[in-house]
C-alpha cells in the first residue's frame, strides 16, 4: 500500500471532494553507494555549517532565500504551507480539455487521488463518471513542496489520477533542432506506414517491454557475490552499418517484425519507385510521316478511266 503524500481537495466549482494523494508509480533501479575502492568504506556527504565549521543534523537544518551575498530570508516549512494560496489546500480544476490538445512533453509524474471517508464517496464518484462520459480530463492547479504547477486529472481504472504539468514557459522551442529539408517519395512513406503495421500492439505486454538493464545488473551482482565470472554480452551477428537504400531497409525492418512476432516470415515486397511512362515519341513521329507521305501518294494519284 503506497503512503500517502498529501492531504487535501478537489476544487470542481462550488463542489469539494476530500482527498488523500499516493504515487502511482515506483522505482525498480538497482542504487549503488559510493565506497573507498582501498578498503571499501562506505563514503558518505557530511553537512557542515560554514560559520561555525562543524558537521550540522538534519534537525538544524533549514530552507533560506539568498537574498544577497550577506542577506538570507528563511522560510519555514509552516510558511510555505501556510501560503495565501487556495491551490496550497487543494487541487482547483480551472478547465477541462480533450486529451489529445495537451502536449505529451508538459505531463509528468502521476499521483492516484483517493476519496477521503465516506462524505468524499459521492462527490468522487461524481466527478469520476463526468470524466468518463465527456472523455475530457481537467486541467487543475495546485501548489506543493513550495511551488504552484499545473496539473491533469484523468481515470484510470475507476481511479482519479493527478498528473504534473510542466507551465508553458518551461517547455523548449524544437525550432533550432528541425533537421534540413528533404524530399520523401509516397513510396517511401507507404513503406513506413506498412512497417508501422508489422510493429503493431495491442498491449504494452511482453519480453520487448521489460527492463533489461536492471536483470543484466542483477545478473553481474549476482555472479560476482557467487565468485564467478559476470555474463558477457553477445556479439550481434552483423554490425549495423550506414543505410543507403531506405526502401531496401524498410522491407527487411518489415521481415524482421513480423518474424519475430512469429508471424508468416515472407512479405510482399513494399511498393517500388514507378518508373516513369516513356512517350513513344519516335513511332509515333514515325507513323505520322507514314500517314503523311500515303496522303501525297494518294493526292498525285491521277483518276483511273473507266
Amino acid at each position: 500500500m503506497p503512503r500517502n503524500i498529501w492531504s487535501g481537495a478537489i476544487s470542481f466549482g462550488l463542489v469539494t471532494v476530500p482527498i488523500s494523494v499516493a504515487s502511482a508509480t515506483e522505482d525498480h533501479s538497482i542504487r549503488f553507494h559510493q565506497y573507498h575502492l582501498e578498503d571499501m568504506g562506505r563514503v558518505r556527504v557530511r553537512k557542515y555549517c560554514e560559520i561555525e565549521d562543524r558537521e550540522v543534523d538534519q534537525g538544524e537544518i533549514g530552507k533560506g532565500y539568498q537574498l544577497t551575498k550577506e542577506q538570507v530570508i528563511p522560510i519555514s516549512d509552516e510558511e510555505l504551507r501556510d501560503l495565501p494560496l487556495p491551490t496550497a489546500k487543494a487541487i482547483e480544476i480551472v478547465a477541462f480539455v480533450p486529451l489529445d490538445s495537451v502536449d505529451p512533453l508538459k505531463i509528468g509524474e502521476g499521483y492516484y487521488l483517493a476519496p477521503s471517508g465516506q462524505v468524499a464517496a459521492k462527490p468522487y464518484k461524481l466527478l469520476r463518471m463526468a470524466l468518463e462520459r465527456s472523455n475530457k480530463v481537467a486541467v487543475a492547479k495546485y501548489a506543493w513542496s513550495g511551488r504552484e504547477r499545473l496539473g491533469l486529472l484523468r481515470v484510470r481504472e475507476d481511479v482519479i489520477v493527478l498528473h504534473a504539468m510542466r507551465w508553458p514557459d518551461e517547455v523548449r522551442s524544437p525550432e533550432e533542432l528541425l533537421p534540413p529539408p528533404v524530399e520523401l517519395s509516397d513510396e517511401e512513406i507507404d513503406g513506413a506506414l506498412a512497417l508501422m503495421d508489422s510493429m503493431t500492439r495491442e498491449d504494452l505486454e511482453g519480453e520487448e517491454f521489460q527492463d533489461a538493464y536492471t536483470e543484466a545488473l542483477e545478473q553481474i551482482i549476482e555472479a560476482k557475490r557467487e565468485d564467478r565470472e559476470p555474463p558477457k554480452l553477445a556479439e550481434p551477428e552483423s554490425k549495423p552499418g550506414q543505410v543507403v537504400d531506405l526502401m531496401a531497409a524498410l522491407n527487411e525492418s518489415v521481415e524482421k517484425a513480423r518474424a519475430s512476432r512469429g508471424e508468416d516470415a515472407e512479405v510482399h515486397e513494399l511498393p517500388k519507385k514507378k518508373a516513369a511512362k516513356k512517350q513513344p515519341a519516335k513511332k509515333t513521329a514515325a507513323k505520322k510521316t507514314t500517314k503523311k507521305t500515303a496522303a501525297k501518294k494518294t493526292s498525285g494519284r491521277r483518276p483511273r478511266s473507266a
